[in-house]
């Protein structure tokens, strides 16, 4: 007898964001609690719908709106939550630190998303430079705090991504709600407005394009009056100007670039897990493709770029695929303790980008290409929808139904 199927085994999820939740409840729907302990380690005792975060800098939704305590409803399902950051990981020895104690595991799940790596643009900020930035709760907020700001004194404003950057809808998003909210004060003609991206064109992604994307979005920032340049790398922000590598100077009181993205220290600091970035590489089932306990889903896999661009864009890992992926390396998971066959299908994307009036929604299958499907949208109820979806989607985390 296979004494594998008699072993209550042991299971840590570091990560308590789209793809740790999604894993946990997952596998707890896969395999009951007699069998399996599952634990969830985050360093946020809150859980954040990431894709509302623009929302939350217009002023449209508060932090609260978008989030939940995570202890609460992981206890609710029978699951373990520890608040904490993950210091680093013995994938020899099974053992993963947190707060300087070791907890075993039989398998391992990351989920840690990134490291938004700020310091790669001189004054990005945005806690310590003039920029602004959309990828966490608190600068988000921040960034909100001087766009109210910006409005009692407007001018000049800078949108766009720096060299590297891999989540790049935030800043198309922010570019549209920004253009609509000064129409909507009739404010706009005070404020010129200049999307910058390393992306060789606009609607790139860091996926190559996506159907017609690339002529919709050319079409809309030219008649919403948004100047862009592509193929560009953000070199310094000041509190006057955003300065471009070649020393082109963009004029600039209100200046929000996306940063590049890292591993988290915990991946840095574990020899043998990761890659130089911190990223960690898997096989097509979300499996590390050493150690064959561990499972990344998420930010915290390392894919390599779609194309060579003549400036670095890195592949994106939306909340969406992380979704996918968490489910992918639950079932694995679940096939390698009671037997079963492991999946291994490629994730797909499918996104909606508001656009302050309306909302454009975008779905490439899969997600690299060459395609199975391309398609496109574009209409206020995509926007209905959006705004539809996020506390939806939000409830579903909180109550385990993923």
């Amino acid at each position: 007898m296979d004494k594998s199927h008699c072993k209550k085994h042991r299971v840590i999820i570091l990560g308590g964001s789209f793809g740790g939740l999604t894993a946990a409840h997952e596998l707890r729907r896969l395999l009951p609690r007699g069998q399996v302990d599952i634990t969830v380690v985050s360093k946020d005792d809150r859980f954040y719908f990431v894709p509302s975060l623009p929302w939350v800098t217009m002023g449209h939704k508060t932090l609260e709106q978008i989030s939940f305590q995570l202890e609460p409803s992981l206890k609710a399902a029978k699951i373990g939550c520890v608040i904490g950051e993950a210091e680093r990981i013995d994938p020899g020895a099974s053992k993963v630190v947190v707060g300087g104690e070791d907890l075993d595991y039989d398998f391992l799940v990351i989920a840690t998303g990134h490291r938004s790596a700020n310091e790669a643009v001189p004054g990005l900020g945005p806690f310590d430079g003039p920029g602004h930035s959309l990828m966490s709760p608190r600068e988000a907020v921040e960034a909100g705090e001087a766009w109210r700001h910006f409005l009692d004194d407007p001018g000049p404003m800078v949108i766009g991504c720096a060299p590297g950057a891999s989540c790049l809808g935030p800043a198309y998003e922010l570019a549209f709600e920004v253009d609509h909210a000064l129409k909507r004060r009739r404010m706009r003609h005070q404020v010129p407005i200049t999307f910058v991206t390393p992306e060789p064109f606009l609607g790139h992604f860091g996926v190559g394009g996506m159907g017609r994307a690339r002529q919709f979005l050319e079409g809309e920032f030219e008649h919403r009056d948004i100047r862009y340049r592509t193929s560009v790398a953000v070199s310094k922000i000041t509190e006057s100007s955003v300065e471009l590598a070649g020393g082109e100077v963009v004029e600039s009181r209100y200046s929000m670039i996306i940063p590049p993205l890292a591993g988290v220290p915990a991946i840095a600091r574990s020899p043998g897990l990761g890659n130089p970035k911190g990223f960690v590489p898997t096989d097509e089932g979300f499996r590390h493709k050493e150690f064959e306990n561990v499972y990344a889903v998420g930010v915290a896999v390392g894919y390599p770029p779609v194309d060579q661009t003549p400036v670095p864009v890195n592949f994106p890992k939306t909340g969406h695929m992380t979704v996918q992926m968490a489910k992918t390396a639950a079932h694995n998971i679940a096939a390698a303790i009671n037997g079963g066959e492991r999946v291994t299908r490629p994730p797909f994307v499918l996104c909606i980008m508001d656009m302050g009036d309306r909302a454009a929604k975008m779905l490439a299958d899969p997600v690299r290409p060459p395609r199975n499907r391309v398609e496109m949208s574009v209409g206020r109820r995509w926007l209905w929808a959006k705004q539809a979806y996020a506390p939806y989607f939000t409830w579903k985390m909180k109550t385990g139904r993923v």
